[in-house]
């Protein structure tokens, strides 16, 4: 459907349908009317780019992900609340990330939406940190932590010393820790705060004990084997992400270990799979919607002309359900 085809329909000429859908004076109110009632019936609609060449704005912005998992997918909810009755529409991108383009992969989807398709975005774990850019940009869970862009994550190293510090407490002394992607910081403060939790504790690091898990359930399933499979297994694993923790409690369940009576999981994020299964996961809970809903925030404020870099920090907390016990006598 074209903007030619509507002026036929309405009997009017490109002229006045232009100044209609883009909402110029000029036009007679009954003439307007009856525009809108064929664009209606029609099914019109005005292309993006071209309006954006011409007005150089799209009242987009952009959701840019690696790939749709429970952490970006909850994030995405909080920023489409935030965003609803601003005016501004919002366009969810994945720009095909395989393994080996997975660096740099939010340059290349900047290179494509910037200014022709979005106003700004809101990136979510970029795995490089960003030049300037044409449009404003902030970060979630950010590559480097707080610097570049604006960015907003939780506190990493005080959620991951928490969920140690449980296990701890309840008598565990051989926790193993499946860490995240090796690109972001986040998963190297939840390794410190592991660390630094167990050294309180007076408890030495077993390096056999610390495995990579890239915050994904396939790439934790062997790692998982390998660890629980051991003459001297850990009693307890605390998980990097929510997506790694489950996948060790299918693999100790395929092992014949239950969980928590043999092996006690400990997660983060609480994405809502942790509190949904037959065995509810104790977790460290960040607040994603909250965090999502501030970033679209903070992007609006820099689309307005009113923001200013900002790098904010939450709080994450510890949720004590059913995948955590004393270890075994």
């Amino acid at each position: 459907m074209t903007i030619s085809d509507v002026a036929r329909a309405a009997g009017v000429s490109v002229a006045t349908v232009s100044k209609v859908v883009n909402g110029r004076h000029g036009v007679a109110a009954a003439t307007a009317e009856r525009v809108l009632e064929v664009v209606s019936r029609l099914g019109y609609e005005t292309s993006l780019v071209a309006s954006s060449l011409r007005r150089r704005k799209t009242n987009v912005i952009g959701i840019l992900v690696a790939e749709f998992e429970p952490f970006s997918t909850e994030l995405l909810k909080g920023i489409s609340g935030a965003v609803g009755g601003t005016g501004y529409e919002l366009l969810a991108y994945s720009g095909g990330v395989t393994d080996s383009n997975r660096v740099g992969w939010e340059r290349r989807s900047l290179s494509r939406l910037a200014g022709t398709l979005i106003d700004g975005a809101v990136i979510v774990t970029p795995t490089v940190l960003f030049p300037t850019t044409s449009i404003p940009v902030v970060a979630i869970d950010p590559h480097t932590g707080p610097a570049g862009p604006s960015t907003i994550d939780s506190d990493n190293v005080g959620g991951a010393r928490a969920a140690t510090r449980h296990l701890v407490e309840l008598g565990h002394r051989r926790i193993a820790h499946v860490r995240g992607r090796n690109d972001l910081e986040s998963a190297r403060l939840r390794e410190q705060g592991y660390r630094e939790s167990l050294a309180e504790a007076g408890i030495g690091l077993e390096p056999a004990l610390v495995r990579d898990g890239g915050y994904r359930a396939a790439d934790t399933t062997e790692p998982a084997r390998e660890l629980l499979s051991r003459h001297d297994r850990p009693t307890a694993v605390f998980a990097a992400n929510d997506l790694s923790a489950l996948r060790v409690i299918e693999v100790a369940h395929e092992l014949g270990l239950r969980v928590p009576q043999d092996l006690s999981v400990v997660g983060f994020d609480d994405i809502p799979e942790a509190s949904s299964g037959t065995r509810r996961l104790t977790t460290v809970a960040q607040p994603l919607r909250q965090m999502g809903a501030r970033a679209a925030q903070m992007l609006l404020a820099m689309l307005d002309g009113a923001g200013t870099e900002e790098h904010v920090h939450m709080p994450a907390r510890l949720i004590v359900r059913e995948t955590t016990a004393p270890p075994p006598a």
